[in-house]
């Protein structure tokens, strides 16, 4: 069921504008994120941020959010979004997916075995939907006249898709540098910059690129590569200019160049990948096109299919966790399937419900929230379809946090195909709604 919110503006179209950030930095001791070990947090790099850009017109209200997080379980988003209080479908927050961010408990078998059950993560789940909350509270406070205008720029340097097809007919998943294996890669890869601005002087800049956040590495917090963006962008616009970063569907993309030896990880890496993409969103101030209309919202929740897994693999998982837990290191895709199969059983049949998010301004701007980690392929296809002038799809929002690989990747197998939870077509089903959505939306 679509719940679908019209603003039918009287005399006035004006739109307010407000941003904010807050500080959601852990405590030392949190387990980080993003591989398949226990990493205890030791310092912080740079400070971790939930970030909010509200927006007002004739007494409507919607608010973009993104958090430095690896994901953001279900559970903390609806209790955000409860404290905040709109409608449903008003509120857009979605993680960057930096993994120097930390484990946060979602019923996880990956994140028990990884530090997701000691108490400083539950304490820290307690406090994180507040802290999104008031952001959004902060932003909404400070809302003020402004324009909105967006444009696209292209950044193919930094991007690569992260499964190849390799000699001997298998396709692998971050093979190696000067692999020599590799025959090509297995899929294409999303250039654009998506750009919006808020306000003249800016009050807010919103950036959306499709790029995997894994470049840090360690057990220092940080933001990794956004953190960079925001340094460069707000000596440009001006310290007080919050940049909100989301990213885009990346489940199969990522920063490693193979065609070179030479070590892509750490902070080196992360400012420099920040900084040539704010190089490009800089560039990009030279083309904006203004965004003018109404603001209309819409959310549909939609019913995925578990994995099928079978008696045999949860057996096998069982004792894969059990080695796991004992501080043996299985193999790494064993340790995947495993991990994945107790998650589905545990489901005990309950299928996923997924929710599909879209906001829009008049016929040219339009926001797609979709959850999990989703392959690029998915997302171009909603932006070919859209009818709006620019349709920016963000990944990670709202649940279940999964892999969504497209069809094709399914009898390719490899890592992305073997830790998802949803059964394949999946990808497919959500496009489905967000083009639905989208084109509901322009026709009014």
């Amino acid at each position: 069921m679509i719940l679908l919110s019209l603003l039918l503006l009287a005399q006035d179209p004006g739109l307010r504008v407000g941003a904010a950030q807050v500080d959601i930095t852990p405590p030392v001791g949190m387990p980080l994120a993003g591989y398949y070990s226990t990493r205890l947090a030791t310092g912080m790099h740079d400070p971790l941020q939930a970030k909010a850009i509200v927006l007002e017109q004739a007494g409507q209200t919607v608010a973009l959010v993104a958090c430095d997080l690896t994901n953001l379980p279900p559970e903390v988003i609806e209790q955000a979004e409860a404290l905040i209080g709109w409608p449903a479908g008003h509120v857009m927050i979605s993680a960057t997916h930096s993994h120097t961010g930390p484990v946060l408990s979602t019923n996880s078998s990956r994140n028990s075995a990884y530090g997701g059950d000691l108490p400083v993560v539950a304490g820290y789940m307690r406090e994180l939907p507040k802290r999104i909350a008031a952001a959004v509270a902060q932003a909404r406070a400070a809302v003020v006249p402004a324009t909105v205008s967006w444009g696209t720029g292209q950044e193919g340097s930094l991007v690569f898709n992260r499964r190849f097809h390799m000699r001997d007919g298998s396709v692998g998943w971050n093979p190696g540098k000067l692999n020599p294996g590799i025959v090509k890669p297995a899929g294409p890869v999303d250039p654009d910059v998506n750009v919006v601005v808020f306000g003249t002087p800016a009050i807010a800049t919103y950036v959306n690129y499709a790029l995997h956040l894994d470049t840090v590495g360690g057990t220092e917090f940080s933001a990794d590569y956004p953190y960079a963006l925001s340094e460069v962008l707000g000596k440009v616009q001006g310290s007080s200019m919050v940049t909100l970063f989301t990213m885009g569907t990346s489940g199969n993309v990522n920063h490693i160049d193979v065609s070179h030896r030479e070590p892509q990880k750490g902070h080196g890496e992360a400012a420099r990948i920040g900084t040539v993409l704010a190089g490009e969103v800089i560039k990009t101030f030279t083309r904006l096109r203004p965004a003018k209309g109404l603001l209309r919202t819409s959310t549909a929740q939609v019913e995925l299919d578990l994995a099928s897994i079978t008696a045999d693999e949860l057996a096998q998982a069982k004792k894969i966790a059990a080695q796991v837990r004992a501080g043996e290191n299985p193999k790494f895709l064993d340790t995947v399937a495993a991990f994945k199969t107790l998650d589905v059983a545990e489901r005990a049949g309950r299928s996923w419900s997924a929710e599909v998010q879209v906001i829009a301004l008049g016929q040219d701007l339009a926001w797609v929230a979709l959850p999990g980690e989703i392959f690029v392929e998915l997302g171009q296809r909603i932006k070919q379809a859209s009818p709006f002038a620019h349709t920016i799809v963000v990944e990670l929002a709202h649940g279940p946090v999964t892999y969504f690989p497209n069809e094709a990747a399914f009898p390719q197998g490899n890592y992305e195909v073997v830790t998802s939870r949803a059964a394949r077509g999946s990808g497919e089903r959500l496009v489905e709604s967000a083009i639905a959505q989208l084109k509901s939306l322009y026709a009014r």
